[in-house]
Order: C-alpha cells, then structure tokens, then sequence
C-alpha cells in the first residue's frame, strides 16, 4: 500500500540515462558474473594487467581463466583460438581502445567482453558484450549497466544504496579524508555482492546527470593535460569524449605520487596487487607503479588543470606546453 503524507523523500529526477538500453545492474563486478551465467563461460583470457577483482570474481563463481599481455598502446596481444565456451576479455583502458579497434578484435575472435568501466561514454560495438560502471564517472555508491544479447531466466531481486550513501553524503560537505575509510569499504563490499538489479536510489540519481556537460567538462580537462605533457608523458593517447583520467607514465611516477598526496592531490594506484605479483622492471610493475592517472572530472575547470600541472611540473621537474 501507498504511503500519504509524512515528510518528503528525496527528490525523483527524470533525465534520460545514458545507457537507456541496457541491464542496469548494482555493479560491474555483478555484469561479468551475469554473463559468465548467461552465456555458459567456462573460462576467460584476462590481462595480466588488471586488478585483481576479476580473478576473485573467476574464482568465486567457477570459471577458469588464464592471463595474455597487452601493448603499450593498451591492445590485447592474444593469438589463440578460442574454443566455445571461451572468452577473451578486454579492458579499454582509460577509453584508449577505439570501436574500430573493437571492431576489429571482435571480427578475429568473434567471442569478446568488453569492459568500458573508464570509457563511460563510449557506446558499445553491435552485437559486443559490453559492461559499464557508474561509480567511476558520477557520485553514486554502486550501479552497473550491460548490453548483451544473453537474457538471464531468473528474477533477480533488486538492490538498496541508503545505507551505502554515507561516504558520498559526507564527502559533499567536509574532505575526503575524513571517509575514505567508509569509501573503501564500500569498494570491497561488492566482492560478495550477488548479482542484483540496480537500486531505485542510484537510478534516480543518474537520471538527474547533465550528461553532456560533464563530458565536455572531462574531455576538456583531458585535453589540457595532453597538451601540457605531451613532450614528457610516455604513453601516445588520443583524446576520449567524457574521458576517465589522463594517465601520464614518468619514469619515477610513484615518488611523484607521494609528494603530490602531501599537497592533498590524491593520484591513485588503480592496481596496487600488480606491484606485488610482477617485479620491479617488468612492464606491468612499470604501468601500475609510474602511470599517474590524475583526475580531469566534471569537479574541476581550466584553473584546476592549471594547478595540477604546476604541481606535477615541480614535483617531478618536468616541463610543460601550457
């Protein structure tokens, strides 16, 4: 039954969701796992340059999986033939991977996932299976969305996001050091998490995103930072629509991240157990430890850039363009 009167609620925005069209789900680790279900995967082919929350997802739910390497332009580097219950997994790292690239991958092994988790913007290539995650782009605590032609039978039952809201709520009015630890929470909670419908709560709060404004914010910030480091950053990037981060691989990228912390520029470590399972030298010890990815979101305008780069430019003692 209906509830009149009370107090008011949370407001309901009406905006259109970017990804309209797909199974919106409560995270992107639950959009791997709804299609390992659907489709009957019996093994993955994983980059070993990932974190470690496929695997555990692999491992967890039965599926066999074995590691292939990527270039230093991000693409797979992978020459098997895949029986049919196989799947090559590809990560688009920070949206490098262009829908022709995917194209291509898909018209060689026929049988691709695609993880968009940092390219929220890009729509997916027709007939790919394709995953994205709102908790990298928006202010939302959990929230998934997939495109596959692969419908699970069951009814799944839908998720709640009220008492994962804490951390987000908090870090609106007061620093983000003062919930970092309940952020980091939330992140290992969907470890555990079953495969469950994206809440009303995170679905409402996308619905009330400028959608376009916030890519054009990011793109541009993007941009601004391509044109600073481009003499100095290692790695050859094309500029995503909506982008990411921009990630800047120096050579001694983890001091440089240390000395930035104390400025109170928080540049993460996307995947800290590489570090610990390759060793130093090695190209993936190299890209997770030195790849700096340094935040060009809808939070921050030109005057923002600015200050990164001078920062980094002092820290590191590199020059820049701008």
């Amino acid at each position: 039954m209906r509830e009149y009167g009370g107090y008011i609620e949370f407001e309901s925005f009406h905006g259109a969701l970017l990804h309209e069209k797909a199974i919106a789900l409560n995270c992107g680790r639950s959009a791997l796992e709804y299609l390992c279900e659907a489709k009957h995967i019996k093994k993955l082919h994983i980059p070993y340059f990932l974190c470690s929350s496929v695997r555990d997802l692999c491992d967890r739910v039965g599926v066999k999986y074995e590691y292939y390497y990527i270039t230093e332009s991000f693409m797979p580097i992978f020459e098997q033939k895949l029986a049919e219950d196989e799947y090559l997994y590809i990560v688009n790292f920070y949206g490098q991977l262009s829908n022709e690239a995917i194209s291509e991958l898909k018209q060689v092994h026929d049988r691709i996932i695609v993880d968009n988790a940092q390219s929220y913007y890009q729509m997916p290539v027709e007939n790919v299976d394709t995953l994205y995650t709102c908790r990298k782009f928006f202010g939302v605590a959990d929230g998934a969305f997939l495109y596959t032609d692969s419908l699970l039978e069951r009814e799944l039952p839908l998720d709640e996001s009220f008492e994962r809201m804490h951390f987000l709520l908090g870090r609106y009015e007061r620093s983000a050091n003062e919930f970092y630890g309940e952020y980091v929470a939330n992140n290992k909670l969907f470890a555990h998490e079953p495969v469950k419908r994206m809440s009303k709560l995170t679905h409402n709060l996308l619905r009330g995103i400028d959608y376009d404004a916030v890519a054009k914010r990011r793109e541009a910030n993007f941009k601004f930072l391509q044109d600073a480091f481009v003499d100095v950053n290692k790695l050859k990037l094309t500029v995503p629509y909506g982008a990411f981060m921009y990630p800047l691989l120096i050579a001694d990228g983890m001091k440089v991240r240390k000395q930035l912390q104390q400025m109170k520029i928080y540049v993460p470590t996307l995947w800290p157990n590489v570090l610990d399972e390759w060793k130093h030298g090695t190209f993936e010890y190299k890209f997770a430890a030195d790849i700096l990815p340094i935040p060009v979101d809808q939070r921050y305008g030109v005057e923002d850039m600015e200050y990164l780069v001078e920062a980094i430019q002092m820290e590191g003692n590199y020059g820049s363009n701008y």
